[in-house]
């Protein structure tokens, strides 16, 4: 069994290391969100955790870690007898991103519960991290439905799993750890709010620290055995701090001072429902407990809203979380002012935030620190300033507010990633008949499986009551849900779209397409075309954020080429679907459909569309043209893709155009 790496040698990352060990005493607080860029320590801090738990007593035997002084009285593998049982060490149980529902909430034997009436459950990973630490690493690539089914067994303490009627519930209360880089995509808002903590964490720009990171992982590599050895010490003393909080936490006091400063913070931040209160209450009570006190103060509140509220506050996926510091400090200090709690010294206690002996993090960057300067802004006459780019390019001009837009689709049935975009065979949905299974069997159609065996009963020698069910009989539910797409952009970035509010307006009408995307659990990737070439300005990803920043800082000016605009789109979907061949694609071409520069370039952009068209690529055109003479080159172009054209009014959801257009053959409809 390989030693994990020293918690308390673990260099700087203050923040993550106090949120893991706010809940490691008080699980109640509900877990932690670690965001951050790969090679942070994330995944080193969350192992590491597991090993400073206390060991926790079992009933001999049981596959579900009752607690012998209390044992589950529902407990599938009982009734347990109160007695003595056996100790072992906490667990810390990692989920893979691509588990199925069944290794997660575990499985039931159908053939048996039909045939015999028997519930003959294997057990998942949910009953595997009870009473111990359950690890998600990217947590934001695992599919939906299983977060739903991870956060709601994590809120009520228990798993239930039913086939047809056929239920079992076990107790699953466990310490929910989940890391993310952001770059590959976030968690949807209400998936968020189910964490309790985030920490927002990244590598320290201060030599000495890298240095010193370096150093001990060099020497852990060298001699786990050994380097551990060396951290016994720290790591005993937070082990025992760990017990003393715990017995510590029942005695704590959360005056009504401390709580009205609570309330206060969270209404000031404009927190979304209550839950931020709760976990907030949670964790200034074991903020307080961790430093050896009875009473909760100002500094532990304020501790607790820079864990508990900066990714509480996003409204969508284009805001960057963070608290401002300077609000949160005056709404203390409004509502604290007549608190019996206050403590008058603002200073943390030193060896509060670390735990272990260990130094604070010496980076003074922030998690906000960076590049806050504003883009160059037009004139006083609406034009936009020329930029040192390069001949006939224009600066980027700001994005007109999103808008919530019309469901755009591809057409026909998919069985691509789940998500909420287009019609797809899926493990979850409204079932729309049955098949015989391929492997496991993960949910029954149970007409069908009686209707296969009905006819052989006699033969089989039924006797009695029961239905004799053999494994051939048994039918898979085909259920029918939604899909994820990739939706790729190919974004007309040249000097006929460049009018100020023209393309601000254009910008607008891509950004709310993107924040659509986020809400589908769409793939995105946009391309762009200028001058005389066109680039991809961000590979296919699921951070629409990323897409978001590119569109922003987009430049134009120049010439039209949109044969190459189109190309350039064609190679990307072709290497995508190598990569992800399951997720179908959809084209969003955001043009006037204009075409200039080089030999024939109407013609030439033509036969570039017509290349999607006998593809079968799905496809719109939102055609920018303005004015009060239209030379309807953007519907021509749809045409030539195979698709749609929509205007830009057209594309609101609350324009009287229409209510859902689907990418191909929607236009069409009897009078």
């Amino acid at each position: 069994m390989s030693v994990p790496f020293p918690f308390t040698a673990v260099v700087g990352q203050d923040d993550l290391r106090l949120a893991l060990l706010l809940n490691a005493v008080s699980p109640a607080v509900g877990g932690v969100l670690v965001r951050g860029e790969k090679g942070t320590a994330k995944s080193t801090a969350v192992r590491a955790l597991s090993a400073l738990l206390p060991e926790v007593d079992v009933v001999a035997g049981c596959r579900f870690s009752c607690d012998p002084a209390k044992p589950d009285p529902v407990c599938p593998d009982g009734p347990h007898e109160p007695g003595p049982g056996t100790t072992r060490p906490s667990r810390m149980v990692e989920l893979p991103v691509g588990a199925s529902e069944d290794r997660l909430v575990g499985a039931l034997d159908i053939e048996r519960a039909l045939a015999e009436g028997v519930k003959a459950f294997e057990p998942g990973l949910l009953a595997d991290a009870h009473r111990g630490i359950l690890y998600v690493d990217e947590v934001n690539l695992l599919h939906d439905h299983l977060v739903d089914l991870l956060l709601d067994a994590a809120a009520m303490g228990a798993s239930y799993v039913e086939r047809e009627g056929v239920s079992v519930r076990h107790a699953a209360r466990f310490l929910l750890v989940g890391t993310m880089n952001p770059e590959e995509g976030e968690l949807r808002p209400q998936l968020l709010d189910r964490f309790g903590l985030t920490v927002e964490v990244a590598a320290s720009r201060e030599p000495d620290q890298r240095v010193e990171v370096v150093r001990r992982r060099l020497a852990y590599d060298d001699d786990p055995a050994g380097f551990a050895a060396r951290w016994a010490d720290e790591e005993a003393a937070v082990r025992q701090r760990i017990v003393a909080a715990r017995e510590l936490l029942p005695s704590v006091r959360l005056g009504d001072g401390a709580l009205r400063q609570i309330a206060a913070t969270c209404a000031a931040f404009e927190v979304d429902g209550m839950r931020a209160d709760i976990v907030m209450a949670r964790t200034a009570t074991a903020l307080a407990a961790w430093a050896g006190r009875t009473d909760v103060l100002a500094e532990d509140v304020r501790q607790a809203a820079l864990l508990a509220l900066p990714h509480r506050r996003r409204r969508n996926p284009f805001d960057a979380p963070g608290l401002d510091e300077d609000k949160l400090d005056e709404t203390l200090e409004e509502f604290g002012g007549s608190s019996e709690d206050e403590d008058p010294d603002p200073d943390p206690d030193p060896d509060g935030p670390g735990g272990g002996g260990q130094p604070p993090s010496a980076d003074p960057e922030g998690p906000q620190g960076g590049e806050t300067g504003a883009r160059p802004e037009a004139g006083e006459g609406g034009e936009p300033q020329p930029s040192g780019a390069g001949a006939g390019e224009q600066s980027a001009v700001r994005a007109a507010e999103p808008f919530r837009t019309k469901v755009l689709s591809v057409p026909g049935l998919g069985e691509g990633a789940a998500g909420r975009r287009s019609r797809a065979r899926t493990e979850h949905g409204r079932t729309t008949g049955a098949r015989r299974p391929r492997g496991t069997l993960t949910k029954l159609h149970l007409a069908a499986t009686v209707q296969a065996a009905a006819p052989h009963q006699r033969a089989r020698g039924r006797s009695g009551p029961g239905l004799v069910v053999r494994r051939d009989d048994l039918r898979q539910a085909t259920r029918e849900g939604r899909e994820g797409n990739l939706v790729l952009f190919v974004v007309d970035a040249s000097g006929s779209m460049a009018a100020r509010q023209r393309m601000s307006a254009v910008k607008g009408a891509v950004l709310s397409l993107l924040l659509d995307a986020y809400q589908r659990r769409d793939k995105v990737g946009l391309v762009t075309f200028r001058g005389s070439a066109a680039e991809v300005a961000l590979p296919p990803t699921s951070s629409v954020d990323a897409a978001a920043a590119r569109l922003e800082s987009l430049p134009t000016g120049g010439r039209t080429p949109l044969a190459a605009g189109l190309l350039r789109a064609h190679e990307v979907l072709r290497v995508e679907r190598l990569r992800d061949p399951a997720r179908r694609a959809l084209v969003v071409v955001v043009t006037d459909g204009r075409a200039t520069g080089g030999p024939e370039p109407v013609a030439l952009a033509g036969r570039a569309a017509r290349l999607f068209a006998a593809g079968g690529v799905a496809s719109v055109v939102v055609d920018c043209e303005s004015g009060p003479v239209r030379l309807g080159l953007a519907g021509q172009l749809a045409g030539e893709l195979g698709g749609t054209a929509v205007t830009l009014d057209e594309l609101r959801a609350d324009s009287i155009a229409g209510l859902v257009r689907d990418v191909q053959g929607t236009s069409r409809r009897a009078a």
